[in-house]
């Protein structure tokens, strides 16, 4: 895959990471990189840890916090970073110190990319079992570990977010053995990926991003597994059949939307793990699944982020 991207970059402080994190996230972004200066003397000390003498933060006086995500040079950045200064002016009229809250816009190419994100996927344990490690990092699971293998090749989800981890804790807690399971918006593959191994019988990942399919199902193909199947299209739409099982880790508003049509792919008991909801509109969630007949079973927050497990 060899393509142009449009990096977005925010210039701000430590307090607005996860605000700003969460514009970057509304957008329906998958893979948002952050570097914090709070962050570089613990990281000094591991190993493992980025590489922050090539990071943006000494660029900007090792005071700066920087967030950073990459979109499609299809998108039309024009929009995208009105919305986003927009969002920026309202978090700064919310009291939010931004700091400088500059936004820079460049064009990244993916072999470019992909050498720049290695500074920040780092081998992560999810939950009891999955360990998501990147292929260019050597690990040995231990005993009872479940290793899921990624390229995150460009920004369809690495793992490390808040709403990926829940989605996968919540798979790991749900699946049963010979469980089908769809994932809406599947990214990079990651939870669906984790779902096989977890021991769903069969898996179907869709997306609408044609890269994101590519990059899935070369993603499968490095886990070495047959039961999981990744097809191009919009949600739920070219799905055929019923899964015990229904993810999706997007945004809210989609995950409403969803809320009227998703148990026609879901089994008698069937669940629908959704994330990808921000604090805010946490209720607004609750509230359609409820309108819609669904029991809301479980809902669990990390960070700025909700997940909600419901049954109909």
């Amino acid at each position: 895959m060899n393509g142009k991207w449009i990096e977005v970059k925010i210039i701000t402080k430590s307090e607005a990471i996860e605000p700003i994190t969460g514009i970057f996230y509304s957008l329906g972004v998958k893979g948002v990189a952050i570097e914090d200066p709070n962050d570089i003397n613990i990281n000094q000390q591991n190993p493992l840890s980025w590489d922050f003498a090539d990071s943006d933060i000494f660029e900007y006086g090792g005071k700066a916090a920087v967030v950073k995500a990459y979109f499609s040079n299809e998108d039309d950045i024009n929009k995208i970073t009105k919305y986003i200064k927009d969002k920026l002016k309202e978090l700064n009229d919310s009291g939010f110190d931004i700091g400088e809250g500059k936004v820079i816009i460049n064009p990244v190419y993916e072999e470019d990319w992909a050498n720049e994100w290695k500074k920040y996927y780092k081998t992560i344990k999810i939950g009891r079992k999955i360990v998501v490690n990147p292929l260019w990092i050597k690990y040995t699971p231990k005993k009872d570990e479940i290793l899921v293998k990624m390229d995150p090749s460009m920004a369809f989800g690495t793992g490390t977010h808040e709403t990926t981890m829940m989605c996968i804790e919540m798979l790991e807690k749900y699946i049963k053995e010979n469980d089908v399971v769809y994932d809406i918006g599947t990214g990079s593959g990651i939870l669906a990926i984790s779902a096989s191994k977890l021991g769903a019988k069969n898996v179907i990942g869709v997306d609408l991003n044609e890269i994101a399919v590519e990059a899935a199902r070369e993603n499968v193909k490095r886990n070495e597994i047959d039961n999981v199947k990744i097809i191009h299209g919009n949600l739920v739409d070219v799905l055929n059949g019923k899964a015990n099982i229904v993810v999706a880790n997007i945004i809210a508003d989609v995950i409403i939307d969803l809320s009227n049509k998703v148990d026609r792919y879901l089994v008698n008991d069937g669940l629908f793990i959704a994330s990808g909801i921000i604090k805010d509109r946490k209720d607004d969630v609750i509230k359609a699944l409820k309108s819609q007949g669904f029991n809301v079973l479980e809902v669990k927050e990390m960070g700025e982020w909700v997940a909600v497990v419901s049954q109909k």
